[in-house]
């Protein structure tokens, strides 16, 4: 970002993303990717343009896209974020905010955003099965969301004891080393048999 370089890094990400999601899906597996965003991204009006030119390109679903920017960025200029995220929702993609409660105006602005996904931070997420005052924040926050037909992922979910706390609060997915470590593609994704995904199912 300080160098101005993020934006073609983000596309570079999205390129690959989309090409490796369109081999699978040719191969029968129907899988979602998730991509960080950055918060520059939110100003860059070509953007689109390029999602649109690469789903053509490469066969990708767009139903099986789910961008993610974090919550502070969104809030940050609210405004655009809302216009950026309908602009993805309108080509069929999804919209996750990352990291989310780590910010004031969380439940403020969450509806006006409509998201699809947030992702609980992993600030909340690492003792939870230690710490009461985590677990009351998790289950409000999983609880809002289902009010508003919002799906939620946990980050950071590195044991068993989390994982069933998530499942009580009805959290919907987990991510982190209990579910799978970070691979390169070729591990994560092997021609012939899919061994792992990095986000699981509660």
């Amino acid at each position: 970002e300080r160098f101005g370089i993020i934006g073609s890094i983000d596309r570079m990400i999205i390129e690959k993303s989309m090409l490796m999601q369109s081999r699978l899906r040719k191969e029968g597996r129907h899988i979602s990717f998730g991509m960080n965003l950055s918060g520059k991204d939110l100003g860059d009006d070509d953007l689109l343009s390029f999602l649109k030119t690469k789903m053509a390109e490469t066969g990708a679903d767009p139903d099986k896209l789910v961008f993610e920017i974090t919550e502070t960025a969104a809030i940050g200029d609210l405004d655009r974020a809302i216009k950026f995220i309908k602009a993805l929702k309108t080509i069929g993609c999804h919209f996750a905010l990352d990291d989310f409660g780590v910010g004031f105006t969380s439940f403020t602005y969450l509806r006006e955003m409509q998201v699809d996904y947030i992702k609980i931070d992993g600030s909340f997420i690492r003792k939870l099965n230690v710490s009461p005052n985590d677990q009351v924040f998790v289950k409000a926050i999983t609880d809002v969301a289902k009010g508003l037909k919002i799906k939620s992922i946990a980050e950071f979910v590195e044991n068993k004891e989390t994982l069933e706390l998530l499942n009580t609060f009805g959290v919907d997915f987990a991510q982190g080393y209990l579910i799978g470590k970070p691979a390169p593609p070729e591990a994560a994704f092997p021609t012939e048999k899919l061994t792992r995904t990095p986000v699981s199912r509660v």
